[in-house]
């Protein structure tokens, strides 16, 4: 039993180095990509802990992803962003509100919805990728900054 263990364990931390070398070398407009896939991934494991009845699981996983999704609003610029900024920012207070109510009731409906909310929003941002990586790092250019604004 102990060697399927060892084994996993040892997947696991690859992984681990595998997103922290990620995370290091990442553009701030990866580093977005990677929060909206991170909160995702979290919203796919509660949902996976609700199915299975592991309650404490489901509730670290969904405290996870309000965590990252607390993340994301940090990250937005507000005077930079406009109204797109404001527009998130009150769609992430949404998503984490819902998502403390799919935990109290466990309902799965409400991890479905924010998990779509968060693909599409994570559609927007890989859809303006080429946009920032044509202007160098994002930072100093019209695109660049305001997207650095809309995490």
């Amino acid at each position: 039993m102990s060697r399927p263990m060892n084994a996993f364990n040892a997947v696991d931390q690859y992984a681990r180095l595998g997103l922290r070398t990620d995370i290091e070398s990442a553009s701030p407009h990866r580093l977005i990509l990677l929060l909206l896939d991170g909160g995702i991934e979290k919203i796919r494991a509660a949902r996976l802990a609700m199915d299975r009845g592991i309650v404490a699981d489901k509730g670290a996983n969904v405290s996870w992803a309000i965590s990252i999704i607390d993340g994301l609003r940090a990250s937005l610029n507000m005077e930079q962003g406009g109204q797109l900024a404001s527009n998130l920012d009150n769609l992430y207070d949404y998503m984490s509100r819902t998502l403390v109510e799919a935990n109290l009731h466990n309902d799965r409906a409400r991890l479905d919805l924010v998990e779509g909310l968060l693909q599409e929003v994570r559609a927007g941002w890989k859809g303006i990728e080429s946009q920032v990586g044509q202007h160098g790092d994002g930072a100093n250019n019209e695109v660049g900054s305001t997207a650095m604004g809309l995490g």
